[in-house]
């Protein structure tokens, strides 16, 4: 029989057990707002709960919350990525040969890597099973990208994403009904709660999502700056070691790499302008600073699951398959796995394209010394492009392209950026934000370190 509470009651003492409090979701806030570990059983019964729709999003808001402003220990870091792992199904990926690599980025502005990474593995001989996110806060989403693309399709059963690996050899979906689950609602509910730079609760999000891809191995791009949600390089190390360590207690060889999150990465942030800048990159003609991260997350996987030696014979292989179009090959038949629009990787005018379009030029002559990451993500938020509630729809088309970067020289009245939007409306408020974006010096700056450190396994 039950108690009031729901617990079972068998109606019998036993004095030689210990008497087990049962789970009252209030309780538990309390015990995590006061600064208090929780028990593995607990977050358990936390999670559960709130997959199955029995504790409330206003609940899971205040435990998120909690969790944000008193932490969490390893222990429980961990217990809270297996509830949320298995609050659904792992994908069983054994029956494909090749190793199974996936990467992370913790997100920033005009980071597209992902788009670039998975075909250029895949080309390497390496499956890569990608379950992406949207944008959260004012970092874009990889599936925002690749939804530009008319027809692209996130949403995959678990048989469909298995055959799209056979066939392209990689495949980015979103999380299906039974993939993390738990993390699917969390994920959306952090975004508007202020509660997304929180180490437990991007350790747990991260890692759920990727172990239950049925990965082995794991290159994690965790950002730090003005860009990213973790400010500092120390936070985002902490991040990072963090990942690592409950990734290998969980089994996975995990590799991160601090990158800098101070200007955009690339020249274009807005999801169909990521696209095309994404389809430049697999034909060889990305920015600078994109295609050496790139490579070099893509090099640490090759180097991890041991199809390369060392970096430098990585990125002789990955710099072959760029040069041969194996992989710009391998993701035209990932979209069209997929069932995308194929033709609009070479006819961009097939993509969303914005309304308005307009330059913002530079007020003064000089070296460009600061391309504020923050402000070109909050502007593109303000044209359309990201969500200010959980329901936005997000508009493909606007964003910010063309963007300068950092120690280039530029002349009074020279574009600095073009903006493109849909309404005049929203065009008058982002270039509002945008004109403090840029900082100006008489002398070049010095250059910032692109990759700051590497955390190994």
């Amino acid at each position: 029989m039950k108690d009031e509470h729901g617990t079972i009651n068998s109606g019998m003492k036993n004095s030689s057990e210990p008497r087990r409090e049962p789970f009252i979701p209030q309780w538990i806030i309390e015990k995590k707002r006061d600064g208090l570990p929780l028990a593995a059983e607990e977050i358990e019964f936390f999670i559960a709960g709130y997959t199955a729709g029995t504790i409330p999003d206003y609940q899971m808001a205040a435990m998120a919350m909690a969790v944000y402003l008193r932490d969490m220990t390893p222990a429980e870091t961990a217990a809270l990525t297996a509830a949320m792992l298995h609050s659904g199904d792992v994908v069983d990926t054994s029956a494909l040969a090749a190793p199974r690599v996936d990467k992370h980025s913790t997100g920033g502005i005009g980071d597209k890597t992902s788009l670039i990474l998975a075909p250029l593995l895949a080309a390497c001989g390496v499956v890569v099973p990608m379950i992406s996110g949207r944008g959260l806060g004012i970092t874009g989403g990889t599936l925002d990208k690749l939804e530009a693309i008319p027809g692209y399709r996130t949403r995959l059963t678990e048989s469909e994403f298995l055959d799209a690996l056979r066939e392209a050899g990689c495949a980015i979906i979103g999380q299906t009904d039974r993939l993390a689950p738990a993390d699917r609602k969390l994920y959306a509910l952090r975004d508007v709660t202020a509660t997304v730079p929180s180490i437990p609760l991007i350790t747990a999000s991260i890692l759920c999502k990727k172990l239950a891809e049925g990965i082995d191995h794991l290159v994690l791009d965790v950002k730090f700056g003005r860009g990213a949600f973790m400010k500092t390089r120390a936070d985002a190390r902490r991040l990072a070691e963090s990942l690592v360590r409950v990734g290998r207690d969980m089994g996975k060889r995990v590799t991160a790499l601090l990158t800098a999150m101070n200007q955009p990465l690339g020249r274009s942030a807005g999801n169909a302008l990521e696209v095309i800048e994404c389809c430049e990159a697999l034909r060889g003609r990305g920015p600078d600073d994109l295609m050496e991260l790139t490579l070099e997350l893509s090099a640490a996987a090759l180097v991890s699951c041991g199809r390369a030696p060392d970096t430098a014979a990585a990125r002789a292989q990955l710099a072959a398959a760029l040069d041969s179009g194996a992989a710009w090959e391998k993701f035209r038949a990932m979209v069209t796995r997929q069932g995308g629009d194929v033709a609009a990787l070479d006819d961009y005018a097939r993509l969303p394209v914005a309304a308005r379009r307009a330059p913002l030029t530079a007020p003064r002559a000089g070296f460009v010394a600061e391309v504020n990451a923050e402000k070109i993500g909050r502007a593109v938020i303000l044209l359309g492009g990201g969500r200010q509630r959980t329901d936005d729809r997000v508009d493909p088309a606007v964003g910010v392209a063309d963007l300068v970067k950092v120690g280039a020289p530029v002349a009074r009245g020279q574009t600095l950026a073009v903006i493109h939007a849909a309404d005049e409306t929203r065009l008058a408020a982002a270039k509002a934000m945008l004109a403090d974006a840029f900082v100006f010096s008489a002398e070049p700056p010095a250059p910032e370190p692109l990759i700051a450190e590497r955390i190994l396994p």
